[in-house]
């Protein structure tokens, strides 16, 4: 067998395959390559494991694989190479799955720039508009031209950073290792990890131990780092095997606390706390706070945060705006808590494009601690996930009540991600929706859209009486692409004022933005967050929306999901 293909470069030859296919106006075939690099991307074991395990038959049972596309998949498995894919790379030789990533640049859009201006990849894509030569040609202007520089920027500002779904059970996976070190008294992730931000440059590290020697040892021959790039009695920084660099800092008690907040960050946080020291009469730094020479003693944050006569502010928030303020005002929130949910409001199963049925996501959320779960797959319109017409919807609940009855202690609710259309009208019949326990909505099409005509578009779905919440607002993909243009201020407005609660969404999507979080909140609009998960393996991400809800200064009572089920169907009626 050839080199080893891994799941994600399947995935990406099918996408690139579908993007040659789009500029060339075939018509069909770009929507398979599509839905089958979905479900590749779900699977939680990797293809050529599969293949050796039980051959031809398991690649045919991958949702949404018909018979060409398995034969492609063993191809790209057992050679190494995709033999359409190559095909259509020397036809178009420039970087269409590096060029696409640009919001406002689409397949045609790619192959026009090649044709026009020999653009072959992100950086000739970036002269080529810096220079204004993109505003001329057919069917774009300086619009275009402003745009795709702005994609571009957002797209460099995500390079060398890991999305914290990569990120944090790697880091996790070091600080496991590392605590059976005999001697350790203290050892925690720092820096934007520990804020939970959306995505992360290093995995910092900072410990404490009465013997330093043996964990700089331990540490520098973890099987997880590549090369050590400097090491001292206290500090030494590495270079991870998945490419992150990070830092272990062994400190001494005394210096802990007072550390453990500098190396947190933010900066702008950081510069706050040292302004408000210095009202003070004290100096802050990341070894100790001081009066004139004499360390006050500081051995935990929270110590440190009540010296500066503060409430203790959660990681999350530690942003450099108003958190300092609110903490001496004692208003700081008591953040939602990590497991604090009971419910997870958008699952999707083998019904559309998930790749575990009912039952067995209603068993893996059983014994995760959720009492309920609502089943949300997609529906008709969205012809690539295999969606859900009113018939199969009506299917599907007679499953989930036979279902039900052999549960104990959990519930399945009957719901829907009912796409809007670009009208603003949903894609099922009410009569339809009306047999549902909750009717949740999003948009998955017609991204392009004006900002006025999305805007529109959304308020007449929320305004839609059976409406109860709004998934993944903004559209966006952490790392991938931007969300669509849509005044948010306007969407909060309309969901407060007809009871629709909006979703945090804890996929790599990451949807909403903590400052349309609290701004949501603000407004007294009611939130739930979800795991968007495919598959069993990915209700993981209920961790990333809770953190996500946190940094936008989320409470319990804030997120209806952490009611019990019959508390949170109350709720959606009153």
């Amino acid at each position: 067998m050839s080199r080893r293909l891994t799941n994600r470069e399947i995935a990406n030859r099918f996408d690139e395959i579908a993007l040659y296919l789009r500029a060339q106006d075939v018509a069909f075939k770009p929507q398979a390559f599509e839905v089958a690099a979905e479900g590749i991307r779900s699977l939680s074991e990797e293809l050529v494991d599969l293949y050796k395990r039980c051959g031809k038959k398991c690649v045919d049972d991958i949702p949404g694989i018909g018979k060409s596309l398995a034969d492609k998949i063993i191809e790209a498995i057992t050679t190494g190479h995709m033999k359409e894919d190559n095909e259509l790379k020397k036809k178009f030789p420039f970087d269409m799955l590096g060029i696409t990533q640009i919001p406002d640049v689409g397949p045609k859009t790619a192959l026009l720039l090649y044709k026009h201006l020999h653009v072959k990849t992100l950086t000739q894509l970036e002269r080529a508009a810096k220079t204004g030569k993109i505003a001329g040609l057919p069917h774009l202007g300086t619009s275009s031209q402003r745009n795709i520089l702005r994609g571009i920027q957002f797209l460099k500002g995500g390079q060398g950073r890991r999305i914290i779904h990569e990120a944090l059970p790697y880091a996790r996976l070091i600080v496991d290792s590392l605590k059976k070190i005999h001697g350790i008294t203290h050892l925690d992730i720092a820096g934007s990890l520990r804020r939970r931000k959306e995505t992360i440059g290093d995995i910092d590290l900072i410990a404490t131990t009465s013997k330093p020697a043996d964990l700089a040892h331990a540490f520098v021959r973890l099987p997880q780092i590549e090369r050590v790039i400097e090491q001292g009695p206290t500090k030494i920084a590495v270079r991870y095997k998945n490419g992150m660099a990070g830092d272990l800092l062994i400190l001494p008690p005394d210096e802990y606390g007072a550390a453990l907040v500098h190396f947190t960050g933010s900066r702008e946080h950081n510069i706050l706390l040292r302004e408000r020291a210095k009202r003070r009469g004290l100096k802050l730094s990341e070894h100790g706070l001081f009066k004139a020479e004499k360390r006050i003693t500081n051995r935990t944050e929270k110590q440190v945060y009540a010296s500066l006569g503060l409430q203790e502010i959660p990681p999350e928030m530690r942003v450099g705006s108003d958190e300092v303020d609110r903490a001496a005002q004692k208003k700081i929130p008591s953040l939602i808590a990590y497991g604090a949910l009971k419910g997870d409001l958008q699952v999707q199963t083998n019904w559309s494009d998930g790749d575990a049925s009912i039952e067995q996501m209603a068993q893996v959320a059983k014994a995760i601690g959720l009492s309920y779960l609502a089943v949300t797959d997609h529906t008709q319109s969205l012809t690539i996930a295999h969606g859900l017409d009113e018939k199969r919807l009506l299917a599907q609940g007679k499953e989930i009540d036979k279902i039900n009855k052999k549960l104990k202690g959990f519930r399945i609710l009957k719901s829907t991600e009912c796409d809007i259309k670009k009208d603003g009208s949903l894609d099922l019949k009410d009569e339809a929706l009306k047999t549902l326990d909750l009717v949740c909505v999003s948009i998955h099409s017609n991204r392009a859209m004006k900002k006025n005509e999305m805007t529109q578009r959304i308020i007449h779905a929320l305004k839609h009486p059976l409406v109860n919440i709004f998934f993944h607002p903004t559209g966006r993909i952490v790392n991938v692409r931007d969300g669509y243009e849509v005044d948010m201020d306007l969407i909060i407005k309309v969901a407060k004022q007809y009871g629709v609660a909006l979703e945090v969404n804890g996929s790599q999507r990451l949807d909403l933005h903590e400052g349309y979080v609290r701004q949501a909140l603000e407004a007294g609009v009611k939130l739930v967050v979800n795991s968007d998960a495919h598959s069993p393996e990915q209700f993981a991400n209920l961790e990333y929306g809770l953190a996500q809800a946190r940094r936008g200064w989320a409470k319990k009572v804030d997120v209806l999901n952490t009611k019990t089920v019959t508390e949170f169907l109350r709720s959606l009626s009153s």
